[in-house]
């Protein structure tokens, strides 16, 4: 067979298995179908398909069909993370800002801690951080993982669950959204390579400049131009980021978030958004599970994301908790909005992925990593389904304030 056809067969695999475990399973309670896709990334990968069928793995996702679908996996995540970074409303986050800021920095600061712990531990034993990794990247990253909140999958689930338009649904979208900002923020400060300082500085300094001449042509062009002219910009700045060190997702981020959504019809953006998620996500996906491993031990492996896994969902209840006790929320908002601030998918995987090309984490972490965001995802319509249906029922939604 060509090459051709072994990717087209690899891309058969990709669509097809995830979408009839999905359908026939019925599993959009508690996996929706991005979540059934990553699953189904890490078991055609290596440490499943890969161990029982070695020789049809190696003959179907060879180097060369690999780099195939890593190329497209690159485009699919680059528009994926532009798009991320449009939708932060930062107007939003300022005018709410004392409530904003308090409980982002409650759910986000106490998981990282909670997540480093979990990494001291497991520096104790071999095989876990990277080989270029120092400690302190290795504890960071780790316990910024931990605390992710992944804000596309987030807008999934409330859709989901019918609040996003809600008042409850903006505030949670709020929190999420400075959230993110800080999560990028320490990803830039644990890609900092001081053998090239120079150069990211360069960076920085550019993409400031270029982003006052940007917005400037942005606000002035036709509607018609301006995603053409986007998606020039988002290249630049992935390329000027992989070129300083800083990874080409932190360059798609900064391109994104100095965007503004209203440049774009909402239609429109819902729509490549969608059609990202649908097209080419899945591809990422595959890619993701292909480096997937198990070679400290499947038990190791699942009890690294058992102890992840715990650090994260406690981590941001613990948050959004003591945010409400500070804020005076109504008792069942702190719960719900800390479950739902716990989901995590595809940013935390972009993260790990970072984390995992830098040689920061191992593969064996990286594979706990993406367990333990499944796990974190899977879990959050079951628990939070319960809460907002009392919730609703006794009128707290109605009565939060915006």
């Amino acid at each position: 067979m060509s090459t051709t056809e072994i990717f087209l067969l690899a891309m058969l695999l990709i669509f097809v298995a995830p979408y009839l475990v999905w359908r026939i399973f019925r599993t959009d309670y508690f996996a929706p179908l991005a979540i059934v896709q990553i699953i189904m990334g890490i078991v055609l990968g290596p440490g499943v398909i890969g161990a029982f069928f070695p020789e049809y793995h190696k003959f179907v996702f060879n180097p060369d069909v690999v780099k195939t679908l890593n190329g497209v996996a690159q485009w699919g995540v680059m528009l994926f993370v532009m798009l991320a970074g449009i939708e932060l409303d930062l107007k939003k986050v300022w005018r709410y800002r004392r409530e904003s800021a308090t409980t982002a920095g409650l759910s986000l600061g106490i998981p990282l801690v909670f997540g480093c712990g979990a990494a001291l531990l497991l520096l104790n034993y071999p095989g876990w951080i990277g080989p270029k990794g120092a400690a302190w990247q290795f504890m960071l990253g780790t316990g910024m993982a931990c605390a992710v909140t992944a804000l596309p999958v987030l807008v999934l689930l409330m859709e989901k669950l019918d609040i996003l338009r809600q008042p409850m649904g903006q505030r949670i979208l709020r929190y999420a959204s400075l959230d993110d900002v800080a999560i990028w923020g320490v990803l830039a400060l644990i890609m900092l390579d001081w053998e090239r300082v120079g150069r990211q500085a360069s960076f920085l300094l550019a993409f400031a400049v270029l982003t006052f001449g940007y917005r400037r042509l942005m606000a002035r062009l036709p509607k018609a131009d301006r995603w053409y002219v986007a998606l020039i910009w988002l290249i630049a700045c992935a390329f000027g980021a992989d070129w300083a060190g800083l990874h080409f997702m932190v360059g798609a981020f900064l391109a994104g978030v100095v965007m503004d959504a209203d440049w774009f019809e909402q239609e429109q953006l819902d729509g490549l958004f969608k059609n990202v998620l649908l097209v080419l996500m899945p591809v990422f996906f595959l890619s993701t599970g292909l480096r997937t491993k198990w070679d400290l031990g499947g038990y190791s492996v699942f009890f690294a994301a058992g102890l992840l896994l715990f650090a994260s969902v406690g981590g941001k209840l613990a948050g959004a908790h003591i945010a409400g006790r500070m804020l005076g929320w109504k008792p069942g908002e702190a719960s719900i909005i800390g479950w739902l601030l716990q989901t995590k998918g595809l940013i935390e995987i972009i993260f790990a992925n970072i984390l995992l090309d830098k040689a920061i984490i191992t593969p064996e972490t990286f594979t706990a990593l993406l367990l333990m965001a499944a796990g974190s995802t899977m879990l959050t319509i079951p628990a939070v389904h319960p809460k907002l249906s009392r919730a609703q029922h006794s009128g707290l939604l109605e009565q939060a304030s915006s």
